[in-house]
């Protein structure tokens, strides 16, 4: 029998009797069986679904996570932690975005990304939920559940994207991430604005993007009934070369890339959890330091987008992991010296520094990996370890406050991260591949 291959830049698929099979599927090196390829076709006929249901999906990647940050005081009051235990709040989840980044691709090829994504929100609005009860525990445990779910989103989304939008990916990738921030922003800037609409507790603000959740769950309905052919669709497919496969965790540079993913998560991670109580800190009203919040998550859009694509003209991008690594470390400095008087300054320029350094930590993925099946092998370490390491990131910084009662200390420890940034990305910008 004839291989099935996919055309380049095009959905439709050929037969040939010689020709091995190539990857045609995101999906950690599979390729489509018969019936998951008349699936997928009939999936792409529906393009308008498809695109719905990325954009609600992106949008819940970040708003159970932004959305708790303005909240964390009253969190914290109602429960009695400590600010240790309070950046658990925020430590937990990161840590199982890293956890359920390693199970991702086991999953999307046993069940299908369209399976796993649509459990995911629902999963998503489980843990949502779960945060509200009145217990510790389950306040932990649901910041398990929504970790576990983003990472599903995070590692199968791109994927997904490659596969059904070959020749828009960076386009669509675009789309995602930016809906992504917006879902951010969105969830940071109605944070206080919801808990006093829906009687002035943490509990409703928090428990309302269940909601988002379950709309997008509903609009993957369809692609999951579309596409319930593939089951069974992983056909473990061999690369055209016979060349040996790449090991990524023995490579330096693939240690290098992955170590700016992560220290540029962590210091990210940081913001998500201390920012709007580092301005209620100094004085600034929980309602502004909300807002201001958002402001931070809105702008990095702009650097969201440009940097990957000015990274993608250029052989070397070292320049780039000076210019963002600068922005972030000079808007931590502004934290620590002048937080409330430059509070709209300093979440700008942390905002462009931010975006531009998450879309540079995406793109080198791509530009470091000799193929498709390094590529899917790099983006899976890179984001486990990757995320492991930013979960360290909230909690040693609420220990630090904790001890000395100050936030100057843990800022200095950021800006140790980011020099430390800077030089892994000096090694990871260089023009060579893993």
């Amino acid at each position: 029998m004839g291989a099935e291959i996919r055309t380049p830049g095009s959905a439709e698929t050929r037969t040939t009797a010689s020709a091995p099979p190539v990857l045609v599927d995101a999906e950690a090196g599979v390729r489509a069986s018969a019936s998951g390829a008349a699936a997928r076709r009939a999936l792409l006929a529906h393009p308008a679904l498809l695109l719905i249901g990325i954009v609600l999906a992106s949008l819940n990647m970040r708003v159970a996570l932004a959305g708790v940050a303005p909240l964390v005081g009253e969190i914290s009051a109602a429960f009695g932690l400590s600010a240790t235990a309070t950046s658990l709040v925020t430590s937990v989840p990161v840590l199982f975005l890293g956890v359920g980044a390693m199970v991702a691709p086991w999953l999307g090829r046993r069940f299908g990304a369209e399976r796993v994504l649509f459990a995911a929100l629902l999963l998503l609005g489980v843990g949502i939920l779960a945060r509200v009860l009145p217990s510790v525990y389950a306040l932990y445990g649901g910041g398990i559940l929504v970790g576990t779910s983003i990472a599903l989103l995070n590692v199968l989304m791109p994927g997904l994207i490659k596969r059904d939008f070959p020749d828009r990916a960076a386009a669509m990738t675009s789309v995602y991430t930016g809906a992504m921030i917006a879902g951010a922003t969105l969830a940071a800037a109605a944070a206080v604005p919801l808990e006093k609409a829906l009687g002035g507790g943490w509990e409703g603000s928090l428990a309302f993007w269940s909601l988002l959740a379950a709309v997008a769950a509903l609009a993957w309905l369809p692609q999951v009934l579309i596409a319930r052919g593939r089951t069974g669709h992983g056909v473990r497919a061999v690369p055209a070369t016979a060349s040996r496969p790449v090991s990524v965790w023995r490579s330096a540079l693939a240690w290098q890339v992955t170590l700016f993913m992560g220290l540029q998560s962590l210091w990210s991670y940081v913001l998500i959890a201390w920012m709007p109580t580092i301005f209620t800190d100094h004085g600034m009203s929980r309602s502004t330091a909300g807002v201001v919040f958002a402001f931070n998550n809105l702008i990095q859009v702009a650097g969201a987008f440009v940097v990957p694509l000015l990274a993608g003209r250029m052989r070397s991008q070292r320049p780039l992991i000076v210019l963002v690594t600068t922005l972030v470390a000079a808007g931590y400095a502004g934290l620590m010296v002048a937080p409330v008087e430059g509070a709209w300054l300093w979440s700008a320029v942390l905002g462009v520094g931010q975006g531009g350094a998450v879309g540079l930590a995406l793109t080198l993925i791509v530009l470091r990996s000799g193929d498709a099946v390094t590529a899917a092998r790099l983006s899976g370490m890179a984001q486990t370890v990757g995320y492991l390491l930013a979960a360290a990131g909230p909690l040693a910084a609420g220990a630090l406050h904790q001890a000395t009662g100050s936030w100057t200390l843990p800022i200095c420890v950021v800006l140790g991260v980011c020099a430390a940034a800077l030089g892994v990305g000096l090694l990871a910008a260089r023009d060579r591949t893993v």
